[in-house]
């Protein structure tokens, strides 16, 4: 286009002489009118005028075209090495990605001094073809490092036209109508930049010791002062290495400050600092453990104070013994492997009951859910709650939505007893259309909102209080009324039963609401097989007291025969995998609760000699359930964290979408493989 413009100028230029020799012509006829004489002088003028026009037209011509061309051709060869000399990579390819022509910096970096053979993306992976820019008034930019060198490659898309006139230039050529343009600028010394800038920012944690109270307390006072300033120094030792800060806020708690390049030696130990502390010798049998929080976040500090608190709060609802490092996307969990201690004192369980009660009191109504397909626990920990409501004279209903054969004999209890309103239980959609801003929703059994068995009640109610006894996970529900979570606790049913101890003498439960809340505590314990603490046993006492009767709770909860087949034949196709793993697939198509199976057989084949964690899986509405269980040396919990699940370190389990069972059996031992070769299994 550019060319066509200059020939054009150029021709004009040489007929411009012409064209005003004929107004020359029109004068000299305009003179003959006035005086013939001056006409004929005029005419020897036009005539010597003409002749010179077409000299310099016809003879000259060819020279003048012969010095324009030589001055183009020098132009060329200056511009070709200019760019050949240009201090940075270029390079033109077609629109495959041919290399065309390069510049020498070009062939010695990437082709290393060898002509061009190929595509470029022979040479240079990432620069593929879905990385070409599809218009050409934008430019895609493309980073990669070579030899240790990073670069960034803008990449243009050219029209022949822009550079050439000429209407066969593209097929002289053999190119196309476009081409693309490739220039290359090395970036190291930036990244290097952004990368030391990113290292020195200062990460901010607070370190809480999870049982100074429980483990010091007991002890006489040098002991326990020499025992304060061992883990004190311990704790100022292990952050002095890293080259962090750490100041005492009060006895039990430090806030620590280090740049961000440490945090990756921390990991790589996986903060040593935990074991450490928690090999201090107290008494037999007990020990102290930490829990620390760290906010990884490029922010004012405000910002990161607020992340590294909501940190050190998820390490304590986990259990403590354990790291959290929270970013502003993701949530990293180093720890909490083994059995977290009891804490004897009821205080907290005193506090959360009066804080209960003056919720219920400001309701209108309360509405009551468990997690999805709810089991015993979440149903009799729900029933609890419906007896505070009630006994406080608010108007309150359970959401179930599906009534399973294992659950059946325990609902039955209710909806058959005259003492009890038809409405006690309810549907999702039916506690959707009476829900109102005034209303309470109590969460029992669970602290994941997707895993409630109506989530839709979540994000519409004003007010929300969870009671839960499964460590906390990186989802959760957002700025609740009162959160009750005690990864301690045997089962919900057994937080309630404090709860209930506490929450006012107004409050009395009948025999068969007893009998439920020692039911659920006897399913999640196993039978008292599985983690029994001493207020377990305390909160037990209390149910019996009410009325709880074993005879009648192992009459309403017997299995059928077809059950008991299924159990059989999933515990004979069991596999041992790794020597220590038992993964297990129940087919329980004929089941109308196949969940509830698995849990049974999971917990049955930990009874097998050197089986330390057992896997069941089964299929139910679509998709794959996993029961996952242990004793105590294997974290369960860990490892359906693995696979986007959760729960207790010997209690867990995890829900798998849009997968077959043999699959998930197959990301079962893949989860195995990798947390052994990382040394996250003992």
């Amino acid at each position: 286009m550019n060319q066509g413009k200059i020939k054009g100028t150029l021709r004009a230029y040489l007929l411009w002489p012409l064209l005003l020799s004929a107004l020359f012509l029109i004068a000299n006829v305009t003179v003959y009118f006035f005086n013939v004489r001056a006409g004929l002088i005029v005419s020897g003028f036009f005539a010597a005028y003409l002749i010179g026009i077409l000299v310099v037209f016809f003879v000259l011509r060819n020279r003048l075209l012969q010095d324009l061309l030589g001055y183009a051709i020098d132009y060329n060869q200056t511009m070709k090495g200019l760019c050949s000399q240009f201090q940075e990579p270029l390079l033109i390819t077609d629109v495959n990605g041919n290399c065309l022509w390069y510049n020498q910096l070009f062939q010695t970096k990437f082709l290393d001094n060898k002509k061009a053979t190929a595509p470029v993306d022979s040479y240079i992976p990432e620069l593929t073809n879905n990385t070409y820019p599809e218009k050409m008034d934008k430019n895609s930019d493309v980073h990669f490092v070579k030899d240790e060198i990073y670069y960034n490659t803008t990449i243009k898309k050219v029209h022949i036209n822009q550079i050439s006139g000429s209407a066969t230039a593209s097929s002289t050529l053999g190119i196309g109508e476009y081409f693309y343009l490739f220039l290359f600028s090395d970036e190291t010394e930036i990244v290097h930049y952004i990368r030391e800038n990113q290292e020195e920012r200062l990460d901010m944690g607070f370190l809480y010791i999870d049982n100074y109270d429980e483990s010091l307390d007991p002890l006489d006072e040098v002991r326990r002062s020499l025992l304060a300033a061992l883990i004190d120094r311990k704790i100022n030792k292990y952050m002095s290495k890293h080259d962090a800060i750490s100041k005492k806020l009060e006895k039990d708690k430090y806030i620590v400050f280090f740049r961000h390049k440490y945090l990756k030696q921390m990991q790589a130990d996986k903060f040593s600092i935990v074991d450490e502390i928690r090999n201090i010798e107290v008494n037999e049998g007990s020990s102290i453990t930490i829990s620390l929080g760290i906010a990884v976040l490029n922010d004012i500090y405000l910002k990161k104070q607020e992340y590294a608190r909501s940190a050190i709060d998820i390490a304590l609802a986990r259990g403590g013994d354990q790291v959290v490092v929270k970013t502003k996307d993701n949530l990293l969990y180093y720890g909490g492997k083994r059995m977290q201690q009891e804490k004897n004192t009821r205080v907290k369980a005193r506090v959360k009951a009066h804080a209960l009660r003056e919720s219920i009191l400001a309701a209108d109504q309360v509405l009551i859910m468990g997690h999805h397909l709810p089991d015993v626990d979440a149903v009799g920990s729900a029933v609890g709650i419906y007896r505070i409501a009630k006994s406080l004279e608010k108007p309150a209903h359970i959401i179930v939505n599906n009534v399973t054969s294992s659950l059946r004999p325990a609902i039955q209890t209710f909806t058959d007893n005259a003492n009890y309103e038809e409405d006690m239980f309810i549907k999702g959609d039916r506690a959707n259309e009476i829900m109102t801003s005034d209303t309470l929703l109590v969460i029992v059994d669970v602290n994941r909102p997707s895993y409630t068995d109506e989530p839709s009640l979540v994000t519409n109610a004003k007010h929300l209080v969870v009671l839960d006894h499964h460590r906390q996970g990186a989802e959760t529900f957002v700025n609740p009324t009162l959160s009750y979570v005690e990864p301690f606790a045997s089962s919900a049913c057994e937080m309630v039963a404090e709860i209930l101890q506490y929450v006012g003498d107004e409050v009395k439960i009948t025999a068969a609401e007893a009998d439920i809340l020692y039911s659920g505590i006897m399913l999640d314990t196993n039978n008292f097989m599985n983690k029994p603490g001493v207020r377990t046993f305390e909160a037990v006492a209390f149910l019996r007291r009410k009325g709880a009767d074993i005879m009648r709770i192992r009459k309403m909860f017997r299995s059928d025969i077809s059950e008991y087949k299924v159990r059989a034949a999933a515990i004979q196709n069991t596999e041992i995998f790794m020597d220590h793993y038992a993964i297990s697939i129940c087919k329980g198509e004929e089941l109308e609760s196949p969940t509830i199976v698995a849990s049974k057989i999971a917990n049955e084949l930990l009874d097998v000699i050197n089986v330390k964690a057992s896997f069941v899986l089964t299929e139910f509405n679509g998709k794959v359930f996993i029961s996952a269980r242990s004793i105590d040396e294997v974290n369960v919990q860990l490892i359906m964290e693995r696979l986007g699940g959760g729960g207790h370190l010997n209690s867990a389990g995890t829900q798998i979408d849009g997968i077959t069972l043999q699959d998930a059996a197959g990301r079962v031992r893949n989860t195995l493989q990798l947390m052994k070769e990382a040394g996250d299994l003992e």
